[in-house]
């Protein structure tokens, strides 16, 4: 599948998921008919290299992707994200660099089963987010222990996007036995059924129809679920290869910015005001705001595009890493700017309940808070900026 077929695709799908958009909003229902669009486009399988069955996608492309899905759903946008983050990340890791972390050689029959079952449309969650330690990989208290042959997986994770609806998770866990100046985190890939839980937890402000639901773990998994065949990798990796953890989930919010702006201009155009030729259109300062949310969207767009080409050039690099940090910061920034200029813009009209300007709205709340949250970020970036070492020259740790 090229490039442009691919976005063509996502383009198709994305009409389809704005049509649903509102009633899985307000059902905080998930929107499993957006899903089945993304597996029969092919979509599941992106970032699955060709030899497997997938489009063999990197990273830039799979932004594109993101942002044009966002304009239609961002909900169903951050479930294929998340789908996209375990995707990417199994693929995104070169067979000699895994051998050299000492990867052993079941891991990548191993792996690549894994893959395989995405391109033939097996849908990927993610499951970090714990009470008090957030996403921080360090802080986690999910545990795993050696159990026979495998491992037992156990402990709560409070937010897990699709949680009852994923085949499953990428769940981050500490080892039992660890101290916290060592807690050696690693991956596990625990399929949905025996062991885990769906707790009913999730009502929020927006992004509802993520479904993103507490799960309780008390999994036995076979030792092959362990991602990379390593114990205590998750940590490093999130250092060393941050793309799937900030900028895959910024691309989403630089789609629901530009669907903010689309949704203004059309409430604009469309909105006649009494005695003022050109209508709502005709007033200048209406002009002023939506050329400034114009101006977020485009630099948010470009610095999310400028970290992907970096990551698909010279991924792990320091300027690699700093161009993801500040990707997520800007496009954080940017669509909480944009909700907020459009809103202005178009008056209390276009916010009545169930509008999709207040849907988006409430979509783009979270955009800088999601994490790492655009104050963590920042001080990665001005840690940087003062030529210390972002991973110990501050008391701040995003992992």
């Amino acid at each position: 599948m090229s490039t442009g077929s691919t976005i063509e695709a996502a383009q198709r799908c994305a009409s389809r998921f704005a049509e649903r958009a509102s009633i899985h909003d307000e059902q905080a229902s998930f929107p499993t008919d957006d899903v089945a669009d993304l597996r029969d486009a092919g979509l599941l399988g992106l970032l699955v290299p060709e030899r497997l069955g997938g489009a063999g996608a990197g990273f830039a492309e799979y932004v594109e992707v993101a942002m044009t899905l966002a304009a239609g759903s961002g909900a169903t946008a951050l479930v294929f994200n998340m789908h996209a983050c375990v995707t990417g990340a199994l693929a995104g890791v070169p067979d000699d660099l895994a051998r050299q972390l000492g990867a052993p050689e079941w891991f990548f029959d191993a792996r690549d089963e894994m893959l395989a079952r995405a391109a033939r449309g097996a849908l990927y969650g993610v499951a970090i987010t714990e009470r008090g330690a957030g996403s921080r990989l360090s802080k986690m208290t999910s545990t795993f222990r050696r159990e026979g042959d495998g491992y037992r997986i156990s402990g709560h994770k409070s937010v897990a996007t699709g949680a009852g609806h994923v085949d499953a998770y990428l769940v981050a866990a500490r080892a039992a036995d660890a101290d916290d100046e060592d807690p050696r985190v690693s991956y596990f890939l625990v399929p949905h059924g025996d062991g885990v839980t769906v707790v009913q937890t999730w009502d929020p402000l927006g992004m509802r129809a993520t479904a993103s639901n507490s799960v309780r773990l008390d999994a036995l998994v076979p030792a092959t679920a362990l991602i990379g065949g390593i114990e205590g990798l998750a940590v490093l990796l999130a250092y060393a290869m941050p793309q799937w953890l900030v900028a895959s989930y910024a691309a989403v919010y630089v789609g629901v910015a530009q669907a903010l702006l689309d949704e203004a201009v059309r409430y604009v155009t469309a909105r006649s005001v009494a005695g003022q030729p050109g209508g709502l259109g005709g007033v200048g300062f209406v002009r002023a705001r939506l050329g400034r949310a114009d101006a977020a969207v485009a630099a948010a767009r470009l610095a999310i595009r400028e970290a992907a080409r970096c990551v698909d050039l010279a991924p792990g690099e320091p300027e690699t890493n700093r161009a993801i940090y500040r990707g997520k910061l800007l496009a954080g920034d940017a669509v909480s700017e944009v909700a907020h200029s459009c809103t202005e813009a178009c008056g209390l009209g276009a916010l009545g309940k169930g509008s999709t300007m207040e849907r988006l709205y409430r979509d783009a709340r979270s955009g800088a808070i999601m994490p790492p949250s655009s104050d963590v970020c920042a001080d990665v970036l001005g840690t940087a900026a003062l030529g210390l070492d972002p991973v110990t020259g501050s008391e701040v740790r995003p992992w």
